[in-house]
Parts: structure tokens; sequence; C-alpha cells
């Protein structure tokens, strides 16, 4: 039997966070090569202008724009939330992309971890402030880029969500990917009823320049596993597949590898504390907590 024709994004508004590099980029050069109206989500200007300049000459067909944004400063979210909202009538697919890991522990301006800012935090308020717009398409996908480290978490330590007592940074990292489940799973029971599904994914094991500050042992794994790493475009396939496949219309709250949906750890399939999550993600970022 013949694959299902990709789910038509042409002329639809997408928007790619952490788009200049790695998955990101090539999702968003996917979007494009679709015909979808894609939002380039980028920290550094100067390289979100050479995607952008690069998007529009090999897909002309294709609506391009840029928008900036540091993710891990809460304002600038909101910034980029409010200049969606000035711009675009509705929003058909929102990927949570961009993501860090820090091998040692820096705070933001709003003195949040830098980790759990950038891989929770950011895409939990983006996606809130984004509702709206979401919400106003037809059918709308927020697609959340998880891993499955999160199956290595055994507990979270919910009284030290910003790692003051400890830092390890794997464990870290680890937290936030189980945290963008949780997310995906209390964002869908939320928006059960509407237009909108919400669903994340692991892209594999993918040299993604993700762990370049990694030291020591860790380094010298990443360094020699690079052989052995999943390439970007083959990182952002099941990404692309989430966002646009036919078949996941009517489909919410799931978790995908490898196109499939599966079922991710005992813990990431803990309701109750993604709702303990949530709450305690809104009263971080200042949003009214219902």
């Amino acid at each position: 039997m013949a694959a299902p024709e990709p789910w038509d994004v042409a002329g639809r508004t997408c928007l790619v966070t952490g788009a200049t590099s790695g998955i990101g980029r090539c999702v968003a050069e996917d979007l494009a090569r679709r015909g979808a109206d894609v939002l380039l989500v980028a920290r550094d200007p100067a390289k979100g202008l050479t995607v952008l300049d690069g998007l529009r000459s090999a897909h002309p067909s294709a609506r391009v724009d840029l928008l900036t944004c540091e993710l891990s400063e809460m304002a600038d979210v909101r910034k980029l939330a409010a200049a969606v909202l000035d711009a675009r009538p509705r929003l058909d697919v929102l990927v949570n992309n961009a993501g860090v890991s820090k091998f040692e522990r820096t705070l933001t301006s709003d003195g949040f971890e830098t980790t759990f800012a950038v891989n929770h935090l950011a895409p939990f308020l983006l996606t809130n402030l984004l509702l709206e717009r979401l919400t106003a398409a037809a059918e709308a996908r927020v697609v959340t880029v998880s891993s499955e480290v999160h199956r290595q978490v055994k507990q979270v330590p919910w009284d030290d969500l910003q790692s003051e007592h400890e830092f390890k940074p794997l464990a870290v990292y680890q937290r936030s990917k189980l945290m963008n489940i949780w997310f995906t799973r209390e964002l869908a029971r939320r928006t059960a009823g509407t237009s909108v599904a919400a669903n994340c994914l692991s892209p594999g094991f993918v040299n993604t320049g993700l762990a370049r500050e990694a030291k020591g042992g860790f380094g010298l794994f990443t360094k020699l596993s690079r052989p052995f790493q999943a390439s970007p475009r083959e990182g952002a396939d099941t990404v692309v597949h989430v966002a646009t496949s036919p078949e996941i219309s009517g489909q919410t709250g799931l978790y995908f590898k490898k196109r499939k949906p599966v079922a991710p750890s005992e813990l990431a399939q803990d309701d109750r504390q993604a709702r303990q999550l949530w709450m305690a993600s809104a009263c971080a970022c200042d949003l009214e907590m219902v």
C-alpha cells in the first residue's frame, strides 16, 4: 500500500524555533519546500538572515520570514509571541525545537537555570501565549521535540527544579526532556475538543552540536560516537512527520519515535505530576493558573 500523501501545509503558517541549525533548520527547509508560510525563530540575527536568504532563494514560492528571540529570557519570549499575534491571524503548526544542554550551571536574567528555562519554560510560555492563534486554525499542531533520554529520569526533585542544591548536567537535560512530554500531555488534556493537537517526539541520537560544551568522559564519548549519530536531516524526519502527516490528524498527547507512537517511560505517563509541572510553570511565568 502506498504511503499517504503528506498533510498539505502549502499556505499554512508554521513557526519553528531553533531554525538556524541542526534539526530546526532541516524542518524549516522541508516546510518551505512544501510551500508553507514559515516563521523562522533565531537567537542570532546574522545566522537567521543567512538561513532566511537561503530558503527564499531555494524556494521562491514559499513565504519565509524571520523573527529573533533569546528563548532563555521570558520577556523576549513574550515579545516573540506578540510579534506573531500582530503579524498572523492564525498559526497552523508550532514546532518547539530549540534546546540547549549546559554543562555548567548558569542563570538567566529571570533567575532560572538555563537548561530548564530554554528547554521547558520557553516552549511552555510561547505555546500558551499563541493558543489564541492556534485555536483559530481549522487544525493546528503543536510539535515538541523531546528525547529518549527522558527514560533515565526516575524522579523529579520538586523542591529543586532550578538545580540550586545539585547540578548534574546530564540529569538536568534529561529532566527537561521528561518535562517536554509532561507539558505535551497536559496541553493535550487542556485543549481536548478544540482544533489543537499536541504531540511530542524523539528525533533519535542526532549530531546537532548540542553537547559541544561537554567535557571529560562524556565529551570524549560524544566525539567518538559521532560516526554513529544520525544527521540533522534524519533527525528532522519524525518532526516533519508529526507536523505534516495525515495519519496524525485527530491524535493528541502522544510520544513518537521513528514516526510511530510509542509509550514513553512510566514516569512520563504520570499525569498528576504533569499537572503539577504545569501549575509550577504557570506560576514561574506569571501566567494565570486555571
